[in-house]
């Protein structure tokens, strides 16, 4: 049963991607923490995340303009190992405060409050149109690597601000797509680094099955969704989306989850 919720839930949010105008990363997490401790969650969610990434790296790789790569990606890797320090750091604190609800004990957790509340900030940055218009000088790249790369290494929310910071940056459309897969497999590859000794020790060893067929899960929703329609986002999706993405985070934020 546990298999069957996994991969439909990966299936189904990855073929949300391509309408809702979220990443694959941000609906991913929801999911998998529902059934894992949240770092590892994140952690399994990053694999994902990568090996997505890395397909498309194979493709447009070739296009990614080096200046930017070096002037944004930098930065961004050694603010996302600093990022995945502060997630190991704060799975390791006590919780906050312990309280009885719906019949049970609950935690609210460093970790998950934290990550709750990110959760909600960057559902409300995509979700926003006014957001999407959003851009920042080229002279603001290793500020903006800083912010992605410390945010996506922390809970791998790093989309939304590499895009606002490289869209102003004269690239084609294949150098932009290509820039930041790059980048986003460089903070991929540098935050399963700090995590690897956690997961290796909780998840991986006793879940490898369960993570290769979410993945090949979410590979198939991509591929179905792509066949279906094109890319375009239906703003009353989107807000749907958006509302279960909160109702994720505060449950996690308040211990429920």
């Amino acid at each position: 049963m546990k298999y069957l919720l996994i991969c439909s839930a990966a299936f189904l949010t990855s073929g949300l991607t391509l309408f809702s105008g979220f990443g694959l990363g941000t609906l991913l997490l929801p999911v998998f923490a529902l059934f894992f401790a949240l770092e590892v969650a994140i952690g399994l969610t990053a694999i994902v995340h990568v090996l997505n990434n890395l397909f498309k790296l194979a493709l447009l790789g070739k296009h990614a303009d080096r200046q930017v790569v070096l002037a944004f990606g930098l930065p961004a890797v050694l603010a996302a190992f600093a990022g995945a320090k502060a997630l190991i750091w704060l799975s390791d604190l006590q919780p906050l405060v312990r309280y009885q609800a719906f019949g049970r004990e609950l935690e609210i957790l460093p970790v998950k409050l934290s990550i709750g509340v990110l959760m909600i900030l960057f559902a409300l940055l995509e979700a926003i149109p006014a957001f999407e218009k959003a851009s920042f000088d080229r002279k603001y790249l290793p500020l903006g690597g800083i912010l992605s790369g410390f945010f996506g290494g922390l809970s791998g929310h790093q989309g939304a601000l590499r895009s606002a910071f490289l869209v102003r940056c004269g690239l084609s459309k294949e150098a932009f797509i290509a820039s930041g897969v790059v980048v986003a497999c460089l903070v991929d590859f540098t935050r399963l680094g700090v995590y690897a000794a956690k997961l290796s020790s909780s998840a991986l060893d006793s879940h490898a099955g369960l993570l290769t067929a979410a993945t090949l899960s979410a590979f198939l929703g991509a591929w179905v969704g792509n066949r279906l329609l094109h890319k375009v986002t239906v703003r009353t999706l989107q807000w749907s989306v958006a509302a279960m993405l909160f109702i994720v985070a505060l449950g996690l934020a308040s211990g429920i989850i």
